[in-house]
Order: C-alpha cells, then structure tokens, then sequence
C-alpha cells in the first residue's frame, strides 16, 4: 500500500509551486463539497497532504535563496 501512494503521487515531485498549489485549492474544493465517498476521500485528503508538502518545500527553498541574497546585498 505504501508504494502505491507513493507511485500515485509520484508526479507532485515534477510539478512547479503554481501547478501544486493549484491541484491543492481543487482537492480542497472537492473535499469540502462532500460528494466524494470516504475511500475516495482519505486518497484524496493523502494527495492533498503531499502537494501540501511539495509548496512548503519550495517555499523553503525560496526563502533560503532570498536570505542569501540579502545577506550579501548588505555584505556590499
């Protein structure tokens, strides 16, 4: 079981912040409606957390590379 989540979400790892985030907001939206059976959403609710996981990663990284540049913007 633990490889086929990790097979099914396989693709978040490629995706850009934007293309993550927004998958997210539409996991979101889908949940929230409450239409989708409990199967379907605890998969979804999985998805949901991993491209919640995947943006903080690359808003991590985006934060580290701003520091960088500031720390040396008055380095100068």
């Amino acid at each position: 079981m633990a490889s086929e989540k990790k097979s099914s979400n396989s693709d978040i790892e490629a995706m850009s912040y934007e293309q993550a985030r927004d998958e997210l907001v539409k996991v979101v939206t889908e949940l929230e409606q409450g239409s989708v059976p409990l199967e379907a959403s605890l998969q979804l609710w999985e998805r949901g957390e991993a491209l919640a996981s995947h943006c903080e990663t690359w808003l991590s990284g985006a934060r580290k590379k701003l520091d960088a540049a500031l720390l040396k913007k008055q380095g100068e």
